[in-house]
């Protein structure tokens, strides 16, 4: 009987961060027009006058970690040798697929510069993963996801590595994510205003009553408990995962602060926390240690569970005024310029983790380990 290969956490990375790529190089994603160019005319231009350090750097490092996570996912899948040239041409692949549909874009201008800098970095991080490969340091990390994470760890553990991210984005409340409920109703209302479906569609008007301070304490304690909770299904024994909520505690309120800082200032790093919210963290933290011990199906129900209540709830809390008046900051680009990607993240990832858990509540039981 073949041995199954071991899940890897590189092969979930690698697609979403593809998907990166392609809002990146696409955005706005209109108006698309035939500017009576061809396709793939820019390898042919002449080498654009107007560019800097920023234009190398930016398109050397946004390709450097593509080649890196695609040469480690084909290591991880048994392809050692060819793993480097594989990443490699996989990304110019797709590095020749967005500068030639950019041609169709009047906002982004393709040009062989870019392509080749897109290339260079792919070639750089392929080569970093063979190299560190070939000095043993994947094989450590294999050692070290053996002891702490299980088979079928790869989805979670891709989650996880994203929640950081996902909480660099303004939310309503600290480590509020999810809260899409008033774009989602406007953007409708918005899309139906001049067809037949307005008369059949009604929307409520966006919530503007304040939670109770109960409430709000709740969303705070859930919403540090429930990235917890996708720890420990992925997760070994309890003491790793006690050790995995203190981590969680750290970089939750660490990432807070720095989202403070990019919005509203060095000086306001810690504008968020007061003391409800500081009990709700800690309380958030004991919650999560004592659930614990749980198997992991009841942390997989407990999870689905949670995120439902914590989703249905956090989308009737309105906007902060304060968090409003400074969005336009981040929409500028004033401090991060990602084109509004970081809020993506924000908006859908508890709705991936209810997805992932949602699915692995779905398989059978001969392929899921509860304990």
């Amino acid at each position: 009987m073949l041995r199954r290969r071991r899940s890897t956490v590189a092969w979930p990375l690698t697609w979403a961060y593809v998907a990166l790529v392609i809002y990146a190089s696409l955005y706005p994603f209109g108006p698309w027009r035939d500017q009576g160019l061809s396709t793939w005319s820019f390898l042919t231009s002449p080498w654009p006058k107007y560019w800097g350090a920023f234009d190398v750097w930016a398109n050397v490092l946004g390709y450097g970690p593509l080649g890196f996570l695609a040469a480690l996912s084909a290591m991880r899948m048994g392809l050692r040798r060819q793993a480097w040239w594989l990443a490699v041409l996989g990304s110019v692949g797709l590095s020749l697929l967005m500068e030639g549909l950019q041609s169709y874009l009047p906002v982004r201008v393709p040009s062989v510069a870019d392509f080749g800098l897109n290339t260079c970095g792919a070639l750089m991080g392929a080569l970093l993963a063979n190299g560190m490969e070939r000095l043993g340091a994947i094989d450590r990390w294999s050692r070290f996801r053996e002891r702490w994470f299980t088979e079928d760890a790869a989805g979670g553990m891709a989650l996880l590595v994203l929640w950081p991210s996902a909480l660099l984005f303004p939310a309503p409340m600290c480590l509020g994510l999810g809260q899409v409920g008033p774009n989602l109703r406007t953007d409708l209302a918005q899309w139906v205003q001049d067809s037949p479906l307005r008369a059949w569609l009604s929307f409520q008007d966006p919530p503007t009553t304040a939670l109770t301070a109960e409430m709000e304490f709740l969303l705070v304690l859930m919403g540090l408990v429930l990235p917890c909770l996708l720890g420990f299904t992925v997760i070994r024994a309890l003491g790793q995962r006690v050790v995995f909520a203190g981590l969680a505690f750290l970089v939750g309120v660490g990432v807070s602060a720095l989202s403070a800082v990019l919005t509203y200032g060095p000086g306001h790093a810690w504008v968020w926390l007061d003391a409800a919210q500081g009990w709700a963290l800690l309380g958030g933290l004991l919650g999560a240690v004592m659930l614990a011990p749980l198997p992991r199906w009841a942390h997989v129900a407990l999870l689905l569970l949670g995120l439902s209540v914590y989703l249905w709830a956090i989308n009737q809390a309105p906007a902060s005024a304060y968090v409003t008046l400074n969005l336009q900051q981040w929409e500028q680009g004033r401090f991060i310029r990602f084109n509004g990607l970081a809020q993506w993240l924000g908006w859908v990832w508890p709705y991936a983790v209810w997805f992932w858990a949602l699915l692995w509540m779905a398989r059978p039981s001969s392929e899921r380990k509860l304990f």
